[in-house]
């Protein structure tokens, strides 16, 4: 089965921010985050080998979530100056390598990784690997869709199956957009059913199934706790504004040419261009000793030979 990688973009990339200390380039400019972006980007494509890849981004622009809840996302800090510039030269940078990257007006990152994967496991039967730190995306994981997020700096990184997080969660992937319902999510600044949290939204998840269930088992609730029935009663609404929110759309507007997001060694050369010209000498290294760098092996032979001219051994 081939694989098909799908890697969150604007997650990834603050997630490098935020891991490693201010890093400048011969010119000067903040590249921590481009860096440590692309440090993450080769390590995974040489453990994952995939055979395709895209990488999805944010759109700096308000989303259907705002329009359904103006106070989405409305707590989250603004985004460091530092770091706009940093996302302007990743995706130059892969637009120069020939990576397929994707981007619409009024959708977040996860709902184009969420109708990609789905369009690609329908469509070409190939194993979906997602990467991103963002735990939401573990509601699209299934018996072939995995995610792959970072848990400590850029380094270590965690494998999630449909075992995994039922394992850590209590809850089955799907049941994430019904405990997210429930609870709320204080990211993204949504509440859920006021007085619910996380225990006792994965608690009634795990005996009534599905959000739908669970009200329609009302007076089954009201027997056991009479207190909690009338929180999920009063909270209805709420809980189901929360759903919507918490729902990755599988539908947007994206269409997937699957020879276009084709990759080859003929990326990692071109990568190696720009990893040169900013001066990433470890990533030279490891582009070259990890893909097979066919443009890099040459360079390097090239300059062995001058080195060799120069002492006077040709």
């Amino acid at each position: 089965m081939k694989k098909f990688l799908l890697v969150d973009g604007n997650a990834i990339l603050h997630r490098a921010f935020h891991a490693l200390p201010p890093l400048t380039n011969k010119d000067g400019n903040l590249v921590n985050a481009v860096y440590g972006f692309f440090s993450m980007f080769l390590k995974i494509l040489s453990e994952v080998k995939p055979d395709y890849a895209v990488v999805c981004f944010d759109r700096p622009k308000p989303t259907f979530r705002q329009a359904l809840y103006v106070g989405y996302q409305a707590h989250r800090p603004k985004m460091d100056d530092t770091l706009i510039p940093q996302i302007q030269t990743v995706h130059e940078i892969l637009a120069k390598a020939k990576y397929n990257i994707f981007e619409i007006d009024g959708y977040e990152a996860d709902d184009l990784i969420g109708t990609i994967s789905k369009k690609v496991v329908d469509d070409f039967n190939s194993e979906v690997i997602i990467v991103s730190g963002d735990r939401d995306m573990l509601q699209l994981v299934n018996s072939h869709v995995k995610v792959l997020s970072p848990i400590t700096g850029i380094t270590k990184m965690i494998l999630f199956d449909e075992k995994l997080v039922e394992e850590k969660y209590g809850i089955k992937p799907l049941q994430i957009i019904d405990y997210k319902s429930l609870a709320g999510d204080s990211s993204d600044n949504y509440p859920g059913v006021p007085g619910v949290g996380p225990k006792t939204a994965s608690a009634l998840l795990k005996e009534y199934g599905t959000l739908e269930n669970l009200y329609q088992s009302l007076d089954q609730v009201k027997q056991k706790n009479e207190n909690l029935s009338l929180k999920l009663a009063s909270g209805i609404e709420s809980a189901g504004l929360a759903k919507k929110l918490a729902t990755i759309v599988k539908d947007a507007p994206v269409t997937i040419n699957l020879d276009s997001c084709s990759i080859s060694d003929n990326n990692i050369d071109l990568l190696v261009e720009s990893f040169r010209e900013l001066g990433f000498k470890s990533l030279l290294n490891r582009a070259s000793n990890n893909n097979s760098s066919k443009t890099e092996k040459k360079v390097q032979k090239k300059e062995k030979r001058e080195e060799r001219e120069q002492l006077g051994l040709l």
